[in-house]
């Protein structure tokens, strides 16, 4: 069952076709940026033109990019597997892919809730479309900003979808360096992760200059001269911003890469992922 808002499915015959009715194409948008780096076919000019500079002084983000959704399948079949999690809240969620989170938690239990949130109005066109949920269990989308999260929680598609009662996967995957510090990204995660019962948990990454100074702050302002605000952390003020309070899960905060690794998997260096990312129980 898919429940939404809004919008239709996107139509196919090119970029003023594919978008709908109202939304400039000539502003990029994250989630359109970060759907061009994985290889998608969802974006426009202004995106990848946008890409393509942040490519120029981080040559490696594709990389940083695949690890970073590797990351949350990972941590998404961990909660799925051993933490008996059966139900996700993805904020910030970006345009389906492979793996999206519903596919690899009802994969391993079919009866898993699962409600994205993004910002993006082809984000939810797309979701309309494209997101199927196994019969046993709920996929649902909803347009709404991860700054605003009392509407977030109070969506009726949410409290539909999720049992606000139950423990809940709060996923705030590569979404947190896109809120600046003055828009207060601390109490955004601290009210939703309150509004969550004992048992829940979050999972969490952000992008760190800290193995690669040039690259990241050549990125930023490639972002920030297109109109999109963020902030370069380091791990320790991601983990004090988002993981406060909560019990980390081993091996606490580490590279994304190195978050629970396959073992026959080969891993990057440090400064091609140049991400951090965690996993934390709520008591």
């Amino acid at each position: 069952m898919a429940v939404a808002d809004d919008s239709g499915p996107p139509t196919p015959g090119g970029e003023a076709a594919a978008a709908p009715p109202g939304i400039d194409v000539t502003r990029p948008h994250s989630a359109r940026i970060y759907d061009y780096l994985l290889g998608g076919k969802d974006n426009f000019a202004a995106d990848r033109e946008t890409a393509g500079q942040v490519l120029r002084t981080w040559p490696t983000v594709r990389t940083a990019a695949r690890e970073n959704r590797a990351f949350l399948n990972r941590a998404v079949r961990y909660l799925a597997a051993e933490a008996g999690i059966r139900q996700f809240l993805d904020i910030g969620s970006g345009l389906p892919s492979a793996s999206n989170v519903h596919e690899v938690a009802q994969g391993i239990a079919p009866e898993s809730r699962v409600a994205y949130v993004d910002n993006d109005p082809i984000v939810l066109a797309h979701a309309r479309a494209l997101l199927a949920s196994h019969p046993d269990g709920v996929c649902a989308y909803i347009d709404a900003d991860l700054r605003k999260p009392e509407q977030i929680l109070g969506h009726p598609a949410i409290t539909r979808s999720l049992d606000l009662t139950q423990p809940i996967a709060l996923m705030l995957v590569a979404v947190l360096h896109f809120i600046p510090d003055e828009d207060q990204p601390r109490q955004i995660v601290r009210d939703l992760v309150d509004a969550l019962p004992s048992g829940s948990y979050l999972v969490a990454s952000h992008v760190t200059a800290v193995h690669n100074q040039d690259g990241l702050a050549g990125a930023g302002r490639a972002y920030q001269d297109r109109g999109m605000r963020g902030a370069l952390r380091t791990p320790d003020e991601f983990t004090g911003l988002a993981f406060a309070g909560l019990d980390l899960v081993e091996p606490g905060v580490v590279l994304i890469s190195e978050w629970r690794p396959d073992a026959t998997t080969p891993r990057p260096m440090a400064a091609e992922v140049n991400a951090y990312g965690g996993v934390a129980r709520k008591d």
